[in-house]
């Protein structure tokens, strides 16, 4: 069975970016690969076209193309006909892609496409209650009803792309994205900087960072030690055409609290995993997502957890025994939550190792390749 993947982003130094489809994609693809399936990765939208092989999988740089009109058209064709080429020539069977910005719209493939809803911009606009481009809800729309199934990382997520883009009697199939633990392990996870709370992800307010300087401060008030470490990119903010998230989030602190938050800004991931394990607590405040990687990954290190309450996350943890949910705008339970944890280790010790095994159970990359390699085949109908 040979597998392609048709993505914006892969996480190598010769792709322009790499984010969370990238690194749910990758998570996958390594585990695929163990299980003798044959990959090809296809980036599109990059500087320069190549083709190489990396640890047995086939990696193809698709060049982004210039038109002087209809570029959302031609661009499409293009890649398809990229697609088409290498579908017949290596004998792929499948394609999956992502939702966002509804890159398969106008494509005819020459085999079964599998969207996964790893967030498009007509859900995430929902979530945040913001108007959509009535162009980019079009070619999501169109995009979903070109394709032949679905894969949801969450079972909120699915249901709610079913009703947004009105799906029927197509199979959307729950699979959770999946971690390969050993590269996640934490052999002494009592060994930690007391007060320090992590928080990772772009600063963009979907992603909650505006409600932490009044969170913040409320943990301040009862814990002076604590201190709030901020690690991803900067974003523009789209309610108040404001340049920088983070300095809005300065505008929102004292003068005693600034000095107790660093922002690092974007780090190498190796460091962001010392960062976990090094942390006391970590914080995901955030109002739209579709599971949420960095919550898993935190919790596969036996970190304790204060997460957004909001619909895909009540798939992530169990309330008050792998970690805690909470509303972001609550910011008085947001911050006694976060109390609670600092000033109570065998709490945290206690809730990092149920963590630890929430995750073992169900998101272990082994199994979820093994779903999605069996997903796969329903959709081929192979013959094996």
């Amino acid at each position: 069975m040979h597998i392609a993947f048709l993505t914006p982003e892969y996480p190598h130094e010769l792709v322009k970016h790499a984010a969370g489809i990238g690194t749910s994609v990758k998570n996958l693809v390594v585990a695929l690969v163990k299980n003798g399936i044959t990959v090809s990765i296809f980036v599109y939208g990059q500087d320069e076209g190549a083709i190489f092989q990396e640890d047995g999988v086939k990696i193809h740089l698709i060049k982004a193309q210039k038109y002087k009109a209809f570029g959302w058209y031609f661009h499409r064709k293009y890649i398809q006909n990229y697609l088409n080429k290498y579908i017949v020539s290596e004998a792929i069977d499948l394609i999956e892609a992502p939702d966002w910005s509804g890159i398969t719209a106008f494509m005819n493939l020459k085999v079964p496409v599998v969207i996964r809803f790893h967030g498009s911009d007509t859900y995430f606009c929902h979530l945040e209650q913001r108007k959509q481009k009535l162009k980019n809800f079009w070619f999501e729309k169109w995009a979903v009803m070109k394709a032949d199934a679905f894969i949801a990382p969450t079972s909120f997520a699915g249901e709610l792309s079913k009703e947004l883009f009105g799906i029927k009697n197509k199979t959307i199939k729950t699979i959770y994205h999946g971690l390969e633990l050993d590269q996640f392990e934490n052999t002494n996870p009592l060994a930690y900087e007391k007060g320090v709370i992590l928080y990772i992800g772009t600063l963009i307010r979907k992603k909650g960072v505006l409600e932490l300087p009044a969170i913040f401060n409320k943990v301040r008030n009862k814990y002076p030690e604590a201190r709030l470490v901020l690690i991803g990119n900067d974003s523009y903010d789209i309610k108040t055409n404001f340049k920088s998230t983070w300095e809005l989030m300065q505008q929102g602190c004292s003068s005693e609290d600034l000095r107790a938050i660093s922002y690092l800004g974007k780090i190498p991931y190796q460091e962001v995993k010392e960062y976990l394990k090094k942390s006391h607590i970590c914080i995901f405040p955030t109002f739209a997502e579709t599971l949420g990687m960095v919550t898993i990954e935190s919790m596969a290190l036996h970190k304790p957890v204060v997460n957004s309450n909001i619909g895909w996350a009540q798939e992530l943890l169990v309330d008050g025994e792998s970690g805690y949910l909470v509303h972001p705008k609550d910011h008085d339970m947001f911050a006694n939550k976060i109390i609670s944890l600092l000033l109570d280790e065998d709490l945290c010790q206690i809730i990092g190792a149920a963590a630890r095994r929430r995750v073992e159970t169900n998101f272990d990359i082994e199994k979820i390749a093994k779903l999605n390699i069996g997903f796969y085949k329903s959709i081929i109908n192979f013959d094996f």
